[in-house]
This record gives structure tokens, C-alpha cells and sequence, in this order.
């Protein structure tokens, strides 16, 4: 089931990030920084609820992005104009439980006070669940080896008072047995121009799914879907192909015709973006 990355080592909360910043580099007169073109690299993981954002990327009309608020945050720190880079850029309206990001800084600072000072000045639904050095060479898109997304489905008829901006209502009974015999033709190396949007603009529509899991809990169902890398808006019509079938719309076996052809527009619907979650993201070890 989608989960929030609870195995993670999380920094100090809100409350306790002011004292401990304030108490450390900043009562010695602000961050102190290294020579010049000494940066460090950073790898951080990031939650965030995409409710109110424009997706992950910066735009220069609006600063309501994940990225724009993250670079924010790290240019004041830096007193200079720094980027952020995350693994992937994720729809207006997701959200990630474990997004990756990596960040070049000089400032002479512990890890800690670096995740503690973002945190205080990070809105409260963006969070850095962890932060540390990374070698040189590190880029958070270039170096991911898979990524998992879940697709959160409230599959029932009554209220989602609490859990509505996070989930997308189908309230007929979807039939499980049929979408996992959907997915199970989705799994391997394929070309999936048939579910995704603007494939003209990417040099292949190939790509691996190494594993696509439909489970349920009580009235939810969640479309788990780990793969080497996804085209735009790929894992929420990969979904909303997997509900067609859970609800009888179309035929498990369509799914491998769909593949075949790569024709647009018989695939499912990209379901809404507020019940998609970036739950991981996976690199070599080193």
C-alpha cells in the first residue's frame, strides 16, 4: 500500500529546527561559507503535499512550485542564486512521499543545520525528511535507477472527508482480479507511446516496468507501479487503463493491443493528479 517514508531517518521537526539553527551557525553571525568554487554536493529526500503547487518544476510566472519554493529557501541560505535539482517533475496537484533532490552549497554548515534551517523556512507542505553529502558526480534525475509511484483510488460510494485531496473516488466496485490481469501485460520492456501525453517530445517511448501491484484496503485501492523512468502523465493512465478494466469498461487482454499499436486515445483517462504519490526513488549503490 502507499505509504509515507516512515523508515526514513527524519530531522528534527518544525518546532525544534529554530532553537537548534539559531543556536548553532547563526548565533556566530550567519552561515559561514568555503573559498570560492567550494561547493558541496547534498542529496536530500523531500515529502510534499502538491495540493496548491503547479507541480515540481520552476516556472517564471508563478512561484507556486515545488522547485521554486526549494530554491527559494537555498538561495537565501547560500546569499546567492542556487538550483535544486529533483529526480523527476511531478503533475500540478501530486504529491511525493519520497522525492530525491540534490543541491550544490558552500555554506559551512553541519548536515543537520542545513535540514533544520529548510525546514523552518519551507512551507509546512513541504518537508525535507533527510539530508547529506553526496559525492560529486551525484544528480538526483541522472543517476535514478527506478522510481515507485502509487496511485490511491477510494473505491466506494460514501464520504472521503479526510482523505479527498489525496485519493480519487471511483465509488463502483472495482474487480481486482481483472486489473492484475491487466497489469501483468504492462510488466517488462514495451513501448508505451499509447499511455502517455506529448510523446513527440521524448526520443523513445520505451520503457521497463519491472513491477505494477493492485491492492486493496478496506475502501481503498492503490495502483503501485515501480519502473526504470515514466513518460508525462504515464502512471495516471496506466491507472485509469487498470480501472477501465476493474470496472468492465474494456478487457484485460486490450491492454497487450493498446502496446502493439501505441495508437493514442484507446488507452484509459489519466485519472486526476491529486491521488498520485511519488513514494520512491532508487540509485546504485556506490
Amino acid at each position: 500500500m502507499c505509504y509515507s517514508i516512515k523508515d526514513q531517518k527524519k530531522g528534527p521537526g518544525r518546532k525544534e529546527a529554530g532553537a537548534a539553527v539559531f543556536g548553532g551557525a547563526f548565533r556566530r553571525g550567519g552561515p559561514r561559507r568555503g573559498g570560492h568554487g567550494m561547493k558541496q554536493n547534498y542529496k536530500m529526500w523531500v515529502e510534499y503535499d502538491g495540493t496548491r503547487y503547479h507541480g515540481w518544476q520552476s516556472q517564471k510566472n508563478t512561484d507556486a512550485t515545488i522547485q521554486g519554493k526549494l530554491n527559494g529557501v537555498f538561495s537565501k541560505l547560500e546569499g546567492e542564486a542556487v538550483e535544486v535539482q529533483g529526480s523527476g517533475r511531478t503533475d500540478a496537484g501530486a504529491h511525493a512521499a519520497g522525492q530525491v533532490a540534490n543541491v550544490r552549497l558552500s555554506v559551512e554548515m553541519e548536515d543537520r543545520e542545513i535540514q533544520e534551517y529548510a525546514n523552518r523556512y519551507l512551507p509546512e507542505d513541504i518537508g525535507i525528511l533527510r539530508l547529506e553529502k553526496a559525492p560529486e558526480r551525484f544528480h538526483a534525475r541522472l543517476s535514478a535507477v527506478r522510481k515507485t509511484y502509487c496511485y490511491r483510488i477510494f473505491n466506494s460510494g460514501g464520504p472521503n472527508v479526510f482523505g479527498r485531496r489525496w485519493m480519487h473516488a471511483i465509488p463502483q466496485k472495482l474487480d481486482l482480479r481483472a486489473m492484475r490481469e491487466g497489469a501483468g501485460y504492462l510488466e517488462g520492456t514495451h513501448d508505451f507511446a499509447g499511455f502517455c501525453r506529448n510523446s513527440s517530445k521524448k526520443k523513445t517511448t520505451v520503457r521497463t516496468i519491472f513491477r505494477i501491484e493492485v491492492e486493496r484496503d478496506g475502501d481503498e485501492v492503490d495502483v503501485t507501479v515501480t519502473g526504470d523512468g515514466f513518460l508525462p502523465q504515464m502512471v495516471r493512465i496506466l491507472a485509469g487503463t487498470l480501472a477501465e478494466v476493474g470496472l468492465g469498461k474494456m478487457q484485460p487482454q486490450e491492454i497487450a493491443r493498446i502496446l502493439e499499436s501505441g495508437a493514442k486515445g484507446e488507452a484509459g483517462p489519466a485519472l486526476p493528479a491529486k491521488g498520485l504519490i511519488l513514494q520512491s526513488v532508487e540509485y546504485e549503490t556506490v
